[in-house]
């Protein structure tokens, strides 16, 4: 008789979130608004949309529209598109009870969205925004460079080789990888797996213990 495998237990001190695809499925918008992009241009949807994910939207811009284009107005345009569609934008299962388990101060938000979608997304998808957010305007250099999970890890006062990040996109799983960071790949679509990486299908059976420490800070416990 075979038996289930026992979980993964991951203890660290932080815990990083991707937003888009790894707490929140906007999908639908994401694609129908570069889809549009695409149209306008007659670019190749399926290479935007290859390439696009987990990546700033003014460097998919800057990669793909045509020389001649307004490079900062276009990006503002797709921006003010994607804020005003929410319809389909749900969270994760399990993910607002993970958030809700986690001490808030142990916690950050890591996303390539703006400070502004990144809030209408969240609440859209029922999810409470942790305190500590690193949003596009936060950084220099958009994933996969791994300012933004280095940033949020300084923020929290924890040290990358004791902080996990659940991520799923190409370009963010190489920015936490970057930045030394263990990392769960959220869904299907982040590619292989490398030792210090582990994937789940959502978070319907992650399991949390936060206990504080002499020190004052977390140590966070995750069976994955």
């Amino acid at each position: 008789m075979s038996h289930p495998a026992e979980p993964t237990v991951l203890t660290v001190r932080a815990v990083l979130f991707d937003m888009d695809g790894t707490l929140v499925d906007s999908t639908a918008v994401v694609e129908q608004v570069w889809t549009e992009f695409a149209e306008r241009y007659g670019l190749d949807i399926e290479e935007i949309l290859r390439t696009s994910h987990g990546v700033q939207a003014g460097d998919t811009v800057r990669r793909f529209a045509p020389a001649d284009a307004d490079l900062e107005a276009l990006t503002a345009e797709l921006g003010e598109m994607e804020r005003a569609r929410t319809d389909g934008v749900i969270a994760l299962p399990g993910a607002e009870a993970l958030l809700g388990a986690l001490p808030d101060d142990a916690i950050a938000l890591v996303t390539s969205a703006d400070r502004i979608l990144a809030d209408i997304r969240m609440r859209a998808a029922g999810l409470s925004m942790p305190t500590t957010a690193v949003t596009a305007e936060a950084v220099t250099r958009g994933k996969p460079h791994p300012e933004g999970y280095l940033k949020a890890a300084a923020l929290l006062g924890a040290e990358p080789a004791d902080v996990v990040v659940f991520e799923d996109a190409p370009a963010g799983i190489a920015a936490a990888r970057a930045a030394g960071m263990r990392t769960v790949v959220v869904g299907d679509a982040g590619g292989d797996l490398e030792a210090g990486m582990w994937r789940i299908p959502d978070y319907s059976a992650v399991t949390v213990t936060a206990v504080k420490d002499d020190d004052g800070g977390h140590l966070i416990s995750l069976g994955i």
